[in-house]
């Protein structure tokens, strides 16, 4: 079983957040980075634990620059076999699906899992651009994975239940919560990835479909008013007079 995992790096979400070249860049100055939590906590753990189950490998690979590296480390520390970072910058989804699925035509994987979005992004998209660049089978929002050969069995939440889906390798998960318990660093896995490969491919393209008009901040919240329970005439009247929703 050989298993690649797309991880991505994002601001810490203690981040202050802040816009240059006239709102078009996201200023990283004084800005902690981390490796994208549904890409860690859910996605390479699970793929860490079908390693140890049914035996293989598991690649991490990051589409970015030099300065990726130290959460790339984190990846081969937590378990990751090896790693490849592809040197690219890249400014949307699309280009980082194709730098991917790439490395995976050549690869011979039986997974890729990926974590369902980024913490800075949100867009939910390269999961699905990955499946169709490779014409592999695809289910998102995954909850639960087990793999039976030549077999994976997805569990994921619908409405009023869940849903299991059998599909036939090699396949893209997107995973979400519940598929995994975040694993820690231990020293071991920490010295270790001192040593682990970790490979640095050309890009293999630098079309990108979308480009970035501008950045806004989110309008500031509106101060909070506490009214004790008991004085409900004082609740009404705010909800009237400055909530005006009433």
């Amino acid at each position: 079983m050989k298993i690649l995992v797309p991880i991505s790096k994002v601001p810490d979400t203690t981040s202050k957040i802040a816009f240059t070249d006239n709102n078009t860049k996201f200023a990283t100055d004084n800005v902690q980075f981390i490796m994208n939590p549904t890409d860690e906590w859910y996605a390479l753990t699970r793929a860490i634990e079908l390693k140890e189950k049914l035996g293989g490998e598991v690649v991490a690979i990051n589409v970015g620059l030099a300065d990726n590296e130290q959460i790339i480390r984190k990846a081969l520390a937590i378990g990751a076999d090896t790693a490849v970072r592809v040197d690219l910058d890249p400014t949307d989804a699309y280009q980082v699906a194709v730098e991917i699925a790439a490395h995976a035509k050549s690869g011979g994987y039986d997974l890729i899992i990926t974590g369902k979005e980024t913490i800075d992004y949100n867009s939910f998209e390269v999961g699905g651009m990955i499946a169709e660049s490779l014409e592999w089978n695809a289910v998102a929002l995954v909850s639960k994975l087990e793999v039976e050969g030549t077999k994976a069995l997805a569990t994921r939440d619908i409405e009023g239940g869940t849903e299991t889906l059998e599909i036939t390798l090699p396949a893209v998960i997107c995973a979400t919560k519940d598929l995994a318990a975040a694993r820690i660093p231990n020293m071991k896995g920490i010295m270790a990835a001192r040593t682990k490969p970790l490979t640095v491919v050309a890009a293999t393209s630098s079309e990108k479909l979308t480009s970035i008009a501008a950045f806004t901040l989110p309008d500031k919240a509106k101060q909070i008013k506490m009214i004790s329970p008991d004085n409900v005439g004082e609740l009404v009247k705010l909800l009237h007079e400055e909530a005006k929703v009433i």
